[in-house]
């Protein structure tokens, strides 16, 4: 897979996804399927927009003790979706396990990332709430070189630091980078962002970009930038 923007579907009805897909009948966008989507309509809504022909990032973050999620990995393989992902802070016994359970019996597989630390938490949240005290940069990348010594074929990190990830772990690990947004919009509650161009320049595989495409007056206007800015 090379470079691509991933539109986050964080609709919380059937209606309201494919209503929204409708909107581009000149392309398929590559689409990520989150908790609120996925627990409110369940597998058949992967199964539904797969075949309308996007590929699909399933993001579920998955954290549980290894035997738990290798089980879930099982279930969530035969939906064929081409990115899906966990928590590295499982630990590297639990990433081995959701690798054996993600891969089918003809060695096939989805995509394996790791959330490093999600993009809304700073080094004040990091340090008061998890009790971590480490610099944040250093964090994510033992995390992502946990992630990377399990097996796994990247990570979700901030585009601010998929350009660390690339040379510590490789060109070929990929870095999946919500946090984007465009320079004249609002952040929300992302508190570590960058612009599509920006994070083009840093080095990130793939952006992740939710409500400047999905709140925008003209979705497909907006995402057909975040592509001219990212992609070409």
């Amino acid at each position: 897979m090379g470079k691509d923007v991933i539109v986050a579907c964080d609709f919380s009805s059937k209606e309201a996804v494919l209503s929204f897909l409708d909107k581009f009948t000149d392309c398929k966008p590559f689409v990520k399927i989150g908790m609120e989507l996925y627990y409110a309509e369940g597998p058949e809504i992967v199964r539904e927009i797969k075949a309308r022909g996007h590929k699909i990032f399933l993001d579920l973050k998955l954290h549980d003790i290894p035997n738990t999620v290798k089980k879930a990995m099982s279930v969530l393989r035969n939906l064929d979706v081409d990115i899906t992902n966990l928590h590295a802070a499982g630990t590297t016994a639990m990433m081995k396990a959701a690798l054996e359970g993600l891969t089918r019996p003809d060695g096939t597989r989805p995509l394996l990332i790791a959330v490093t630390q999600l993009t809304s938490t700073d080094q004040e949240s990091m340090e008061r709430d998890l009790m971590i005290h480490a610099p944040i940069d250093e964090v994510v990348m033992h995390y992502a070189e946990t992630a990377r010594n399990a097996g796994l074929d990247g990570i979700v990190c901030s585009p601010l630091e998929s350009g660390k990830v690339h040379d510590r772990c490789g060109k070929d690990f990929l870095t999946v980078t919500p946090g984007v947004r465009f320079a004249d919009g609002d952040v929300g509650d992302q508190k570590r962002v960058m612009t599509p161009a920006a994070a083009k320049a840093i080095g990130s595989d793939y952006i992740v970009v939710g409500r400047p495409i999905t709140a925008a007056a003209d979705p497909v206007a907006a995402y057909k930038r975040c592509v001219a800015e990212f992609c070409d």
